[in-house]
């Protein structure tokens, strides 16, 4: 039995598919094929047919890469959880997608006793700890079965991809790496230390996946600033050996959009609360923040309509390969509503143009007289390219039929909370507008959405005021919250983060106080960050979406530039490659092509599609005045995607900890 890690199985793709989400489909593709890269033109006649064995982070991991049906056409038989009760298949090779944890170490060392198997292949998702690796070989030599193990991998694909420029840390136990945990007044360092290692350890694999070493930066004094050190130590230690470094030889990669190596910036929530509990109007963005949306799968709960049907709860996959997914995920919501009743139409033109075919078909094989020759002919080959394309039709069907579901429901959830009425006013609050109505009137009408709703209208109106409320004002806001029996535990959290951070941006009294949270000069960055139609859609606001830069795709676009601003002066810069350089070292690089931005404590798919948007209109800006100019990527990744909900109750807790 050897170990090795994935670094003896070149992960080369095109490079017009050199996307992370397409090199970790191309490592998953080669480890269910034994580690070896898969090559269709080569592909034997009989497959070699075996099962996968995953843990539930390895099933997290796969499930939005690849369907059932690309796991039959790599000769998967069965996909079964190691943690359940698993029957012997002994003419079968079984390969493993697990975490290398005591509790799984324990279970495959009695599948090697219970002889289930006739091969084993143990691909471990992080690099196995030498005391479980020779618990492995143990139990192994014990059972008689060492040549049954072909080989043990480490594969480094410790990071879960959602879409080309998407990624999380985690799914499973996401809340142990969670804002919450990293805030809570009664953290110790060892706990943050921990955490920060789990991140850094995703991180690093997002990168040998990806290939490249990246240039990092991040800001100063906060949980960002410690990831960013354990990674670039991490990286170092790696390549300080280059027989054993995994950003060596076939494991490397030219950047995505050119030569130049990505930058990594790692950012902390703590920087901007306000923004995951904004209320959003671009389709994907709004599905995530109304339904549950978890792992590219959406569930519409149980509901009753007008009439006093009940509808029940339904499930849909929303990949990349569904086009109208692609195209309008970052849409604003009336235009996928003209979208879905465009496609209806159309939908419906094509049926009746194969239903008027085949009328015609059946009048030819009735009454050929009927029938001019051309026409008959006209007709035999119009209907031959509609059967043809009849598949095709069907799963275009299937999409429209869920896309309608889906819109349907959310402008259902639209109307009865006011959705529109809140993005508007948010949306003025973001740009320092005056709202056409008090924010208290809002919250002390009835009429006006539900309670959470307003709470995160004033939780976002509180972080924004430059100004330090009076306690009589914020009193009479409390009040109306605690009217509609609402938790104000997270405004007492706002309090105390408002001033840390206000306290941190003077030195002076900063160095004078001690607190259990992490605090920077966050405060100012944060103030100058934010000053700088159809019938289906009857009674629904359709206004045009501001375009602007959110907070962080504005330090993002600095630092990719270059810039230095009052908001990024202060980042660190670290290059993993330079063994022994500091803050200090030579940046005299030109602008960045590619970066990936990470946020710890949590991101959204608001400012994941505010840095599509961002790059969009940079390249829509630049393509009429420089020939064969760069095209930007932006890969954006996080602990984990949450919602408006989820951020509120993290909040909640925080408030409830504060004596």
């Amino acid at each position: 039995m050897a170990t090795s890690s994935n670094g003896s199985v070149p992960r080369s793709v095109p490079a017009a598919q050199n996307s992370l989400r397409n090199r970790q489909i191309a490592a998953i593709k080669s480890m269910l094929n034994f580690n070896s890269q898969v090559n269709k033109s080569l592909q034997p006649s009989e497959p070699v047919w075996k099962l996968l064995v995953y843990d539930k982070f390895g099933q997290d991991i796969i499930s939005p890469l690849l369907t059932v049906k690309e796991l039959r056409q790599l000769a998967i038989t069965l996909y079964l959880s190691v943690d359940g009760s698993r029957e012997p298949v002994p003419d079968a090779a079984a390969i493993y997608f697990v975490t290398p944890t005591q509790d799984v170490v324990s279970r495959l060392c009695r599948d090697l006793h219970s002889y289930l198997y006739e091969s084993y292949h143990f691909n471990f998702i992080t690099p196995v700890p030498r005391p479980l690796l020779e618990e492995v070989a143990k139990a192994a030599v014990d059972a008689n079965c060492v040549a049954q193990v072909s080989k043990v991998y480490d594969q480094y694909l410790n990071f879960i991809s959602l879409e080309d420029d998407l990624f999380i840390t985690r799914h499973q136990d996401k809340t142990a790496i969670s804002y919450y945990e990293l805030n809570r007044p009664d953290c110790k360092d060892t706990d943050i230390q921990a955490i920060t290692d789990i991140i850094a350890d995703s991180l690093f694999s997002v990168f040998v996946t990806a290939g490249m070493v990246p240039i990092i930066r991040c800001p100063r004094g906060n949980a960002a600033e410690m990831v960013a050190e354990t990674l670039d130590k991490k990286i170092k230690d790696n390549l300080r050996d280059p027989r054993t470094s995994m950003f060596t030889g076939d494991t490397l990669s030219v950047s995505q959009i050119g030569f130049s190596r990505p930058l990594l910036i790692i950012l902390d929530r703590t920087m901007d609360l306000a923004t995951p509990l904004h209320h959003t109007w671009t389709y994907q963005a709004l599905a995530h923040d109304v339904f549950d949306l978890q792992l590219n799968r959406i569930t519409i709960p149980q509901s009753t309509d007008d009439e006093g049907s009940v509808q029940q709860a339904k499930s849909y996959d929303l990949h990349g390969s569904d086009g109208f997914w692609r195209s309008y995920k970052g849409s604003p919501f009336p235009e996928v509503a003209d979208a879905v009743q465009s496609e209806v139409t159309a939908y419906k033109a094509k049926e009746t143009e194969l239903s008027r075919l085949r009328d015609v078909m059946g009048a030819s094989n009735g009454d050929d007289s009927q029938l001019m020759p051309a026409d008959l002919s006209d007709s035999t080959a119009k209907l031959t390219s509609a059967i043809t394309s009849l598949p095709e039709l069907m799963e275009k069907k299937k999409s429209i039929d869920m896309h309608t579901n889906i819109a349907t429901s959310l402008l259902d959830q639209i109307k009865k909370r006011k959705l529109d009425l809140f993005f508007e006013i948010e949306d003025k609050l973001l740009t320092r507008s005056t709202p056409d109505k008090p924010i208290l009137d809002i919250l002390t009408d009835p009429s006006a959405g539900e309670p959470e709703d307003k709470l995160r209208l004033f939780l976002i109106y509180y972080i924004l005021s430059q100004d330090t409320m009076p306690e009589s004002e914020l009193e009479q806001y409390l009040t109306a919250l605690e009217s509609m029996a609402t938790d104000t535990s997270p405004v007492h959290y706002i309090k105390k983060w408002k001033a840390l951070t206000k306290m941190a941006a003077n030195p002076r009294i900063a160095k004078q106080a001690s607190t259990g949270y992490s605090s920077s000069s966050m405060s100012t960055m944060f103030q100058h960050l934010y000053t700088s139609g159809t019938k289906m859609m009857e009674g629904v606001r359709n206004f045009v979406i501001r375009t602007k830069d959110l907070p962080f795709t504005r330090i993002v676009d600095q630092l990719m530039e270059m810039k230095v601003t009052k908001e990024t002066e202060d980042f660190r810069y670290f290059d993993p490659k330079l063994l022994r350089g500091t803050d200090s070292s030579a940046r005299g690089r030109g602008p960045f092509q590619e970066a990936y931005v990470f946020v710890v404590g949590g991101g959204n798919y608001i400012e994941y599609q505010n840095l599509q948007d961002h790059c969009s209109r940079q390249q829509a800006g630049s393509s009429g005045t420089a020939i064969n100019q760069p095209t930007k990527r932006i890969t954006y990744g996080t602990t984990e995607l949450m919602d408006a909900t989820e951020f509120l109750a993290q909040l909640s807790l925080l408030g409830k900890s504060i004596d």
